[in-house]
C-alpha cells in the first residue's frame, strides 16, 4: 500500500490545498494530511479548528485522513507508514524552499521520497495569508476557500471585531 503525507499549517485550508490533496489522493492509496500544531507563525485558528476545517474540506475524498502532528515531518511520515511527503508548488520561490526542505529531509530519512505537485493555474495566487487577509477585511473569498472555511472566517472576523473594535491586518509575510 502506497501512503503519503501532505504536511502543512493549513491556517486555514484553501482550495489550492484541497486541489493538491485531491490529486495526491488519486496517486497514492492513502493520504494523511498532517496539520502541524506548532509552527513558528502567528496562527488564526487552533489546531483543533484547523483539523475540523480540513476534514470538512476533504470529506468527499475517501482515502484521506487528517491528523495533527508535532516535531519533524519525516518522523511523522515514518510514524504514519508513509513512503512519500507531498508538497504543492505555486511559484519559483516555493520551489527553492521545497528543494531545500527535500534535501534536508533526504538527509534525515533517505527512505522517504519527496513529491511536488504543481498547483493548478487558478490557485497559483492563493496562500492562507491572502485568504485570511481578504476575509478579515470583508472581501469575497468564495473562489478561494471551502464553505466551512468561509463560515469560520466570517465568525472569526465577528469575534475579532468584538474583542478589538477593528479587525487587525494579517501580514502576508507571516
Amino acid at each position: 500500500m502506497r501512503r503519503a503525507v501532505y504536511p502543512g499549517t493549513f491556517d486555514p485550508i484553501h482550495l489550492g490545498h484541497v486541489d493538491i490533496a485531491s490529486r495526491s489522493a488519486a496517486i497514492f492509496d492513502e493520504l494523511v494530511v498532517g496539520i502541524y500544531d506548532r509552527p513558528a507563525k502567528n496562527l488564526l485558528f487552533s489546531t483543533e479548528a484547523r483539523i475540523d476545517l480540513a476534514r470538512q474540506a476533504l470529506q468527499g475524498v475517501p482515502n484521506v485522513q487528517v491528523m495533527a502532528y508535532s516535531g519533524l515531518t519525516v518522523a511523522f511520515a515514518r510514524q504514519s507508514g508513509a513512503q512519500a511527503i507531498v508538497r504543492g508548488l505555486r511559484v519559483i520561490s516555493d520551489f527553492e524552499w521545497e528543494y531545500q526542505m527535500a534535501l534536508t529531509n533526504r538527509e534525515l530519512a533517505e527512505e522517504i521520497e519527496f513529491v511536488c505537485l504543481m498547483t493548478r493555474q487558478e490557485y497559483a495566487f492563493l496562500s492562507s495569508s491572502i485568504v485570511k487577509e481578504v476575509a478579515l477585511l470583508g472581501g469575497d473569498i468564495s473562489c478561494m476557500a471551502p464553505l466551512a472555511v468561509i463560515g469560520a472566517l466570517i465568525e472569526k472576523r465577528k469575534e475579532l471585531e468584538k474583542q478589538r473594535g477593528a479587525v487587525p491586518l494579517v501580514s502576508l509575510r507571516d
